[in-house]
């Protein structure tokens, strides 16, 4: 079978999931407007650059689950997904994923976001296969931290290695859709890259090394 690769954050949605997900909690009035929406914007901002700490941005953002109970993280988590990231699903990506299923290839998401706001989206697509960082939760609670590598630039490599140990499946014609230059160390890996309505780094990238450049607006 082959195996096929997706981003999730303005590749199979148009927006990032992770920035809404604190923008959401700033508009519910869960954490404080002024110093949280700033921190959020200006982690964004680092991403889109290319220069973000991920462990800094990870103890910023996985702090108000460690906060909240999680029988009620959940419910805000289904209001979420309902309310903000179901009318930013892309058509065309569903049809794409669609596509590779009905080939018999395997679809995997890889994404920086943390599985927390990730797993119910990933779902809306029908994919079962995700790695993204994880969250640590001990004794029914989540505790602010994170477990193992930070699926983020490099490390999305690390961890689809070690996922691969434990699959049947290889890279042998392998694909891999992402918009962000953040995924250059990942789309070197594949046999397929594809970039999808890329950010102008990545278009330059893309440009010079002869991948497929897409979109899915």
């Amino acid at each position: 079978m082959t195996l096929a690769i997706f981003d999730l954050d303005n590749t199979l949605i148009s927006d990032d999931s992770d920035y809404l997900w604190g923008q959401f909690l700033v508009d519910q009035g869960i954490v404080d407007k002024g110093q949280y929406e700033k921190a959020n914007a200006k982690f964004f901002d680092d991403y889109k650059l290319g220069k973000l700490d991920i462990v800094e941005f990870l103890h910023f953002s996985l702090a108000p689950l460690a906060k909240n109970k999680p029988e009620q993280l959940y419910k805000w988590r289904e209001q979420f997904v309902e309310e903000i990231i179901k009318p930013i699903q892309l058509k065309p990506a569903i049809r794409l994923v669609n596509k590779h299923r009905f080939k018999g290839d395997t679809v995997l998401v890889i994404t920086a976001t943390n599985r927390f706001v990730t797993e119910p989206i990933v779902k809306l697509f029908g994919i079962d296969n995700l790695l993204a960082t994880t969250p640590e939760f001990i004794e029914g609670q989540y505790t602010g931290k994170f477990e193992g590598t930070p699926c983020f630039q490099e490390g999305k490599v690390t961890l689809l290695k070690e996922w691969l140990k434990d699959s049947t499946e290889t890279m042998e014609n392998s694909w891999f859709y992402s918009d962000s230059h953040n995924d250059i160390p990942l789309l070197k890996l594949v046999d397929n890259p594809v970039a999808v309505d890329p950010d102008e780094k990545l278009k330059t990238h893309a440009q010079k090394q002869g991948w497929s450049i897409i979109s899915l607006r």
